[in-house]
């Protein structure tokens, strides 16, 4: 049978390369957990400083928007320095942004914790801008869709853990805030200190594992660097490609629906027409919305050998906006069923929309990995629509806004699939031998 083209670059059965797949595996894992932890934090923080949700989704938006400001510089660093001393850089960021958590619970300041999170953000951006080309630059290049959706599955094992490690350190002791009018400012101010200290102790935990982590990394450079090309193109060419920036704007949706529908749940879980749950309740149940997405993921790796990606990416993102409808309009267990369900339909979509939209870019590769990691800031901007939706209209009316999204993702799964080949079978864990 025929297959899809690969990376230009990738060689199939380069062995050294293909040492590198359980390291691409741990770092999809690191910088999910990372990434989910922002969900977490969101209905601490609205509690804490008593904030709306336009305001508190300015949590997300610290977050992603790192990747509007970040994606570029980090690709242009990728194509000097290489994927993995890349990655160091990025690692030890994300550590200083974790190690930041500190003093902002001892400002007690919402602030200080935006600060932190961004520069957070701004390191997992430099991970993922690498990480992504360097997953599809090893092993057999035949089967790049499956390879990346294999590491995305490690990265939803990481967000299916992270709720349930936020609700147990984070939201398991939070106490109601009182009325900022009813007590005085300083008072106000030391209980919010107060219940800024739990954040601490985890981020510092997360900080102390990402240094461990980058050492890893660096081991694994001097046994077996992987070649980047640091020729590249100009970006005036890679705005041309129309399936790459089509793809921009489908990672734009993507990214932008799955933030909205995480940082939103607690709150929708937590609603009398709902659950009605307690708050380490309903961050606990976040838990299987993103453990969908690491079980469809696994079965993804799987089906994208087989099936064209084009038409799963299609059939999922229907799949998905069908869900949120039927939550928005239903209440109760229902309600709520469906919306959890969202994450078994969102498993396959960041990797099949990002290998898509990469493929055949060959030395462009860094550039075109920039610009898809640049769309990420979609998790800042539609999630503050969300918010503006849910104080405006109510909150179940926020999930009219990740049905437009997914409404988009179909159309370019539809688009893409014209003269799509269909891969061919093989062993998912040995491509080194073809």
């Amino acid at each position: 049978m025929q297959t899809t083209n690969g990376p230009a670059h990738a060689q199939p059965s380069d062995p050294r390369s293909n040492r590198l797949i359980p390291l691409a595996m741990a770092l999809f894992f690191a910088f999910g957990f990372c990434t989910v932890l922002v969900d977490t934090l969101t209905p601490k923080l609205k509690g804490m400083f008593a904030l709306s949700y336009t305001e508190v989704m300015l949590t997300p938006f610290a977050f992603f928007g790192a990747y509007f400001l970040v994606s570029l510089p980090a690709s242009w660093l990728l194509a000097k320095i290489g994927y993995l001393q890349s990655v160091v850089v990025g690692l030890a960021i994300t550590a200083a942004g974790c190690l930041l958590f500190t003093p902002a619970a001892s400002a007690g300041l919402y602030s200080g914790f935006l600060g932190a999170v961004f520069v957070m953000a701004s390191g997992v951006t430099i991970v993922q801008v690498a990480a992504n080309p360097l997953t599809t630059a090893i092993g057999d290049p035949r089967f790049t869709h499956s390879r990346l959706t294999l590491a995305q599955a490690f990265n939803s094992l990481a967000t299916m853990i992270g709720p349930l490690f936020g609700s147990a350190l984070i939201l398991a002791h939070s106490r109601p805030m009182p009325d900022p009018h009813t007590v005085s400012a300083a008072t106000l101010a030391v209980l919010r200190k107060q219940e800024a200290h739990a954040v601490q102790g985890p981020f510092m935990g997360i900080a102390v594992a990402l240094v461990l982590l980058a050492i890893l990394c660096s081991v694994f450079f001097r046994l077996s660097p992987p070649s980047t090309s640091t020729g590249g193109t100009s970006y005036r060419r890679l705005l041309g490609d129309s399936r790459l920036m089509l793809g921009v704007v489908s990672i734009f949706a993507y990214v932008g629906a799955e933030v909205s529908i995480g940082s939103l749940m607690t709150n929708y879980l937590m609603s009398g027409t709902v659950l009605a749950a307690k708050q380490q309740t309903a961050g606990s149940l976040v838990s299987i919305y993103w453990g969908l997405a690491m079980v469809g993921r696994f079965i993804g790796a799987f089906a994208l050998r087989k099936v064209r990606p084009g038409s799963a990416l299609a059939l999922c993102a229907l799949g998905a906006g069908l869900l949120a409808t039927v939550s928005g309009l239903s209440g109760g267990l229902v309600a709520a069923a469906a919306v959890l369900a969202i994450g078994l339909f969102n498993s396959i979509m960041f990797p099949t929309i990002f290998t898509l939209a990469i493929e055949d870019l060959g030395d462009a590769a860094p550039q075109g990995s920039g610009l898809l990691c640049l769309a990420i800031v979609g998790g800042a901007v539609v999630p503050l629509i969300s918010g503006r939706v849910a104080d405006t209209f109510g909150l179940t009316a926020f999930l009219a806004v990740p049905v437009v999204c997914y409404l988009w993702i179909a159309a370019y799964g539809l688009i893409t699939r014209r003269g799509e080949l269909v891969p061919e079978a093989a062993p998912l864990m040995g491509e080194a031998a073809g």
